[in-house]
């Protein structure tokens, strides 16, 4: 039996995590759900488990916004696909977001979340700016 993608997860609003992880996993993914941009550093950092793409909020709660969890996560692997959602940062987003990532504007249909996904997953490592 072949693994899903496992897909990192980070949000902070329990309702929210239940909608992307249902949307996820109904698209073919395995969602792991991070609380804080902390947590999720520290995951990525350990190699312990390989996780295939990172869909990060951008405002959390704690030290670190989605945006800092991004650039991190693209210093252990610099083709590492990113999805950022917010409803209050998406004009920062061509300043602050990484090369090759997808930015979702809350409310979006969870389908647009496996799209965006599956979109960067299937671009692999190609190089350039932004995708829209």
């Amino acid at each position: 039996m072949q693994e899903l993608p496992l897909v990192l997860v980070i949000e902070d609003d329990p309702d929210v995590q239940i909608i992307l992880e249902d949307a996820l996993t109904e698209g073919g993914f395995e969602p792991a759900i991070a609380a804080s941009g902390e947590e999720a550093v520290t995951l990525l950092k350990s190699g312990l488990i390989k996780y295939r793409a990172l869909v990060t909020d951008v405002v959390l709660k704690g030290r670190m916004d989605g945006w800092e969890v991004a650039r991190q996560s693209r210093e252990i692997d610099p083709a590492f696909p990113i999805v950022y959602i917010t409803g209050a940062a998406v004009r920062r987003w061509p300043s602050r977001g990484v090369p090759n990532s997808i930015l979702l504007e809350k409310p979006f249909a969870p389908a647009q979340l496996v799209t965006a996904v599956s979109q960067l997953l299937n671009a692999g490592t190609s190089s350039g700016g932004p995708v829209n």
